[in-house]
C-alpha cells in the first residue's frame, strides 16, 4: 500500500512588508509635523507685546538716601519713617533696592519707597 501524501496549500499567512520610509519620506514626515509647532509659535509670538523702556515720573520722583558711618537700616528706618514698623521698611528697602542682605556700607545710596518718602 502506498500512502499519498498531498501537499495542498491551506490557508495562507499574508506576509504585510514593514514600512520603510526613505530619506525623502522622513524629510517630508518630520516637515508636516513640525507645521503646527511653527504655527503655534507664530501665533502666540505675534500675539506677545513689545516691552516699551520709557522715562516717567516715577523714576524722578525717588528719594535717595546716602548711608552713613555705622548706620543700619534699623537707624534709616528711625531717621525716614519713625512711625513704620523698622522690619517692614527694611524688607522693603531690602527689595526695592535688591540688596543680597541686610549689610550696607557708609556712602552707599538707596532707594526709599515712595510710601517712606513723604
Amino acid at each position: 500500500m502506498t500512502a499519498v501524501i498531498s501537499y495542498l496549500p491551506t490557508a495562507q499567512a499574508r506576509v504585510v512588508p514593514r514600512l520603510r520610509l526613505t530619506r525623502r519620506g522622513r524629510a517630508v514626515f518630520a516637515t508636516l509635523a513640525a507645521i503646527p509647532l511653527v504655527i503655534a509659535g507664530l501665533v502666540f509670538g505675534l500675539g506677545a507685546s513689545d516691552a516699551v523702556a520709557t522715562r516717567d515720573a516715577a523714576s524722578d520722583s525717588l528719594t535717595w538716601v546716602t548711608v552713613d558711618g555705622g548706620q543700619s537700616l534699623w537707624d534709616l528706618a528711625a531717621e525716614v519713617a519713625p512711625s513704620a514698623d523698622p522690619r517692614e521698611f527694611a524688607a522693603q528697602v531690602l527689595a526695592f533696592n535688591q540688596l543680597a542682605s541686610s549689610e550696607i556700607q557708609p556712602g552707599q545710596q538707596l532707594a526709599i519707597p515712595t510710601q517712606y518718602a513723604d
